[in-house]
């Protein structure tokens, strides 16, 4: 998938769903879960174990759909960002910039989303081609925290994550966000196997960020 691609589709989107599970076989429910929610992007975290046997499980299994996404999240390093991507991710969100893995990803073409916290962490990682940002933790911040940021940098595409919830994720989108990635407070009914609880959040999130977004025109 080419990389332009992969990122229309996840600002088109508008919400990443971050899975983190104790089973790969967990995992699997929760990301179809989302899907059936309407949350096509799907980040499958390498705290799972087995991490790359889920994405390429599910990239397999999501192969007709073209609207669904699936990448790689908690990306380390430059080796298990090579994994991820042979496995099937077609994007990799890391809890940090790192030099070596926007190297590789790069050279793949594979989008490259690192968590960052202050504007000089951002202006490194732009400039070395990272196209979105992860605000990390987001909950640190707030969304006025972007407003902010985008009055010296423009052109910083940003994705907040850790903090985002269905109180507050209009006005991340409305400070300028590109998407929201939502963890804990989507997925969270997984532990009691409600998985049918995750679809109706999932439901949720995408209207509410449909809503923020036609506010804004």
């Amino acid at each position: 998938m080419e990389k332009l691609k992969v990122l229309n589709r996840v600002t088109e989107s508008g919400v990443v769903a971050v899975v983190r599970a104790d089973t790969k076989e967990e995992a699997i429910l929760i990301a179809e879960a989302c899907v059936k929610g309407g949350i096509s992007i799907i980040e499958i975290t390498f705290t799972i174990r087995d991490a790359e046997a889920v994405i390429k499980e599910l990239d397999a299994h999501f192969a007709d759909q073209q609207e669904v996404v699936i990448g790689a999240g908690t990306v380390l390093d430059d080796t298990t960002a090579r994994i991820a991507i042979l496995a099937g991710a077609k994007f990799i969100v890391s809890p940090s910039f790192d030099e070596q893995t926007a190297r590789v990803c790069n050279l793949y073409q594979v989008p490259y989303m690192p968590g960052c916290m202050t504007i000089t962490e951002m202006k490194h990682a732009l400039g070395h081609g990272v196209d979105i940002i992860k605000l990390f933790p987001g909950d640190t911040f707030g969304p006025e925290f972007v407003k902010a940021v985008k009055a010296p940098l423009p052109q910083v595409n940003i994705m907040p994550t850790g903090g985002v919830n269905l109180d507050n994720i209009e006005q991340w989108i409305k400070n300028g966000c590109v998407a929201v990635g939502i963890g804990g407070n989507l997925i969270a009914p997984a532990k009691t196997g409600e998985y049918e609880k995750i679809t109706g959040n999932a439901r949720q999130y995408v209207q509410k960020v449909k809503a923020a977004r036609e506010g804004l025109r």
